[in-house]
C-alpha cells in the first residue's frame, strides 16, 4: 500500500514517464520545418532541429552531436531540393536507421536563370508549398507510429486550416499593396517562391544561397536596377550579414525595411518564433514598407 502511494505522488509531482518515453523521436534539419513537424504531431513527438532559430542552414557544419540525435530518431525530416548539403553525409555517418523523408515533395521547384539554373530550395516561402509540407509530414508520422493515425489527422487539418487563413490574410495584404511598388531587395534570394505565388518581385544579389557571394558587378547591376525600376525598399534577413544590403541602399536611395525572416525562425520570444508568425511579420514588413 506504501509503493502504491509513492508510485501515485511521484505520478502526480511529475507526470507518467513511459509516457514520455512513448514519444516518437524526430529529427527536423531546420527551424522552419520542425515547427511545421511539431503542430502536426503534437503530443505524440518529441522533435529536435539541428538548425536552431536564426541559424543559417545553408552553411551549417553539423557536429558529433548532430550524429547522435539521428542515431536515436525514428524519422528525420529535410527539406530536400538541395537546401541541406550536409545531410546525406550526415545521415551516413550517424548509421541512423531512421526514416528519411523530404518534406517538400510533390512541390513544383522553381529554379532561378540568373542562378544558372540553381533549383531554389525555399519552397516553404508559399503558403501553398507548406500545405503540400504538411501533407508529407502526417502521412510519414502515421507510417512511423500507425496508433497515432487519428491524431496525426486531427492535428494536420486542424494546422492546414489555419493555414488556408493564412494565405487569405496573405493575399489581402499584396492587394493593399500598389502594384507598381511590389518590388523588393533582399540579401538572398529566399522569396522566390512567395514571389511567384503572391505576385511579387525580389531581387536579390546573392542568389538561392548565402554561401555565394555577390561581384561588385553584380552590385552595381542591381543599383542601377533599383534606381531604374524604382525599386522602394530593400530588406535585411536574420539570417545573413546586412552590411552588403546597407551598401547598396546608401548607394541607390532605397528605404531600408524591416527585419524579415528566411530560412529560420527567430528565437522563442522573437515576431518569427512559429511558422505562422514568421509569414504574417513578413507581409507586415513588405506592407508597411510598400503600401504608399
Amino acid at each position: 500500500m506504501l509503493r502504491s502511494a509513492l508510485a501515485f505522488l511521484v505520478l502526480a509531482l511529475f507526470g507518467d514517464p513511459a509516457g514520455a518515453a512513448d514519444q516518437l523521436n524526430v529529427v527536423a534539419t531546420f527551424s522552419i520545418l520542425g515547427d511545421l513537424v511539431t503542430n502536426v504531431g503534437g503530443e505524440r513527438v518529441n522533435v529536435t532541429a539541428l538548425v536552431a532559430p536564426n541559424g543559417d542552414a545553408h552553411v551549417y557544419a553539423p557536429t558529433p552531436a548532430d550524429s547522435k540525435k539521428l542515431a536515436a530518431a525514428a524519422i528525420v525530416f529535410s527539406n530536400g531540393l538541395g537546401f541541406e548539403g550536409w545531410i546525406d553525409r550526415l545521415v551516413k555517418a550517424s548509421g541512423t536507421k531512421a526514416a528519411t523523408v523530404v518534406a517538400s515533395k510533390g512541390v513544383k521547384p522553381r529554379t532561378e536563370d540568373d542562378d544558372h539554373g540553381k533549383i531554389d530550395p525555399h519552397a516553404w516561402q508559399s503558403v501553398a508549398n507548406a500545405k503540400i509540407y504538411v501533407g508529407n509530414i502526417r502521412d510519414a508520422l502515421i507510417k512511423a507510429d500507425p496508433p497515432g493515425k487519428d491524431a496525426y489527422d486531427a492535428n494536420a487539418k486542424a494546422y492546414l486550416a489555419k493555414l488556408d487563413a493564412l494565405e487569405t490574410d496573405v493575399k489581402k495584404a499584396i492587394d493593399s499593396i500598389p502594384r507598381e511598388r511590389r518590388k523588393i531587395i533582399t540579401t538572398h534570394d529566399a522569396f522566390g517562391y512567395f514571389g511567384a505565388t503572391y505576385g511579387m518581385e525580389f531581387i536579390a544579389p546573392q542568389g538561392v544561397s548565402t554561401d555565394a557571394e555577390a561581384s561588385a558587378r553584380d552590385i552595381a547591376k542591381i543599383i542601377t536596377q533599383i534606381k531604374r525600376q524604382k525599386v522602394p525598399a530593400v530588406f535585411l534577413e536574420n539570417v545573413t550579414d546586412d552590411r552588403l544590403l546597407r551598401q547598396i541602399a546608401a548607394e541607390s536611395g532605397a528605404k531600408i525595411g524591416g527585419k524579415v525572416y528566411s530560412d529560420a525562425l527567430s528565437d522563442a520570444g522573437g515576431l518569427a518564433a512559429t511558422y505562422i508568425d514568421m509569414i504574417r511579420n513578413n507581409i507586415r514588413q513588405f506592407t508597411a514598407a510598400l503600401v504608399s
